[in-house]
């Protein structure tokens, strides 16, 4: 059950790098074609509202959000539900269910998020107002990584894939706490205690032993519009109540089983003989399957479930539209020579070179005190190459730089373009490197 599980949530993410690719590469056309560029910034401004009277739900303190807002505060928090899920899941019966398994991609996710802002910190000027985006190359992207690394196939041993996505799993983690802890404006206590009921209501949803996943996103769609009241940032409400919500299942797997096999067992045999032949079942035997139907439902926590469910949403309309949304840099407003300087540099060097240099060095330490032990069928070289895909940093990285420069206004416009600069330039220098250090490292598929 847990190689199925790993492979799902690989294949998911392999998938899902391919429309994160196509959505860059048109945001960045959009950005710089001078007759679609102003439609494509008109288009990012344009207000979205769901109102009921004078109440409008996407709106912060009055303002009406953009499509931009929208996307990045709304739509990114259904993005860190599915992100919490899947920690839960992993901390419960995956890779991070024992110190075992976990602690060699948890101390190299902790070098990977050490070096790259200590990186930032010695090659962006001391001014404060750019050293706001120091976690920015902390984050290492999960789809785009185990796109690269998909495209080895059968080469890759499993453990360096395993190895590899549960570092990024426990980098969300930590890109998920820092987001809260310096990430967060003035806090709103009105609202923070709304915030407070609303946990209270899952826990207590847990205790009763409520498996409604109606219940649970009914209580977190409050939790957030509260949350984003509040000052701590709407996104981490999604991850909250992701950890609120039930990976058991009501009565056990033996109970619902049985009830299946009965129910197949009473269900009388039809014979069809011609694939057209129109098959009538009486209302007991609608109800039976109907039953066997409601039985399997059951068999699946409100957890894995809700995973599912957002699976498809996540990877073809929620992270395109967020690349969309937030790749497009328009390139007329920096130049080349700014990917040498400030806060472009900073990111770039964070990504390809602290991300590979904390992820490597930390594991390294680790192995060699036996602390942990190499990702099964890795050598030293195949795993260092599969550090340096660690650098590829994109949808936490572009979310963070946005938190980061965002409200600085006009100067800030400016850094938080120079910052997705960083961030587009070190995430390809990163893909391309860990690439061609792959095929030279990993074993040749026999003809």
């Amino acid at each position: 059950m847990k190689n199925y599980t790993f492979l799902s949530l690989f294949k998911k993410y392999s998938t899902a790098s391919f429309w994160l690719i196509a959505a860059t590469v048109i945001a960045l056309i959009c950005a710089n074609v001078p007759s679609i560029k102003e439609w494509y910034f008109g288009l990012l401004e344009t207000p979205v509202s769901i109102s009921f009277g004078e109440f409008n739900v996407f709106s912060h303190h009055g303002e009406p959000f953009s499509l931009q807002v929208l996307i990045n505060d709304f739509l990114m928090a259904i993005f860190f539900l599915s992100v919490g899920l899947e920690i839960k899941r992993e901390i419960l019966v995956g890779e991070l269910s024992s110190l075992k398994k976990a602690i060699l991609p948890i101390i190299g996710a902790c070098g990977g998020m050490l070096i790259p802002v200590l990186v930032f910190f010695a090659a962006c000027p001391s001014e404060a107002a750019m050293l706001r985006g120091a976690a920015i190359p902390m984050a290492t992207d999960i789809a785009f990584s185990l796109g690269v690394l998909g495209m080895f196939g059968k080469r890759v041993p499993i453990g360096l894939k395993v190895f590899l996505t549960t570092l990024a799993v426990a980098d969300d983690l930590g890109g998920i706490l820092v987001i809260a802890i310096f990430y967060t404006s003035q806090i709103v206590w009105e609202y923070m205690i709304l915030v407070l009921i609303c946990i209270v209501g899952m826990i207590v949803g847990n205790r009763y032993n409520i498996k409604s996943k109606t219940f649970y996103l009914i209580f977190g769609a409050i939790m957030w519009f509260a949350m984003l009241n509040s000052g701590i940032h709407a996104t981490i409400s999604g991850v909250i109540a992701a950890l609120c919500i039930p990976a058991s299942i009501g009565k056990g797997t033996r109970y619902y089983i049985e009830r299946i096999r009965k129910n197949i067992g009473e269900f009388p045999e039809v014979e069809i003989t011609d694939r057209h032949q129109v098959v009538v079942f009486s209302n007991d035997e609608i109800q039976m399957l109907k039953s066997v139907e409601s039985a399997a439902d059951h068999l699946v926590s409100p957890l894995q479930h809700l995973e599912d469910d957002l699976r498809e949403f996540i990877n073809y309309i929620i992270l395109p539209l967020f690349a969309f949304a937030n790749a497009g840099v328009d390139l007329s407003n920096v130049h080349f020579v700014d990917l040498f300087s400030g806060v472009s540099l900073a990111v770039m060097l964070g990504l390809v070179v602290g991300k590979f240099a904390g992820v490597l060095s930390f594991s390294w330490l680790a192995i060699k005190t036996k602390i942990a032990s190499m990702p099964s069928g890795a050598d030293w070289k195949s795993f260092a190459s599969v550090c340096m895909l660690c650098g590829i940093g994109f949808t936490v990285s572009m979310f963070i730089a946005d938190l980061a420069y965002s409200p600085l206004g006009v100067d800030g416009r400016t850094m938080l373009d120079h910052a997705k600069l960083g961030i587009l330039c070190g995430t390809i220098i990163s893909a391309l490197a860990g690439a061609l250090l792959l095929n030279n490292t990993l074993p040749k598929v026999e003809k």
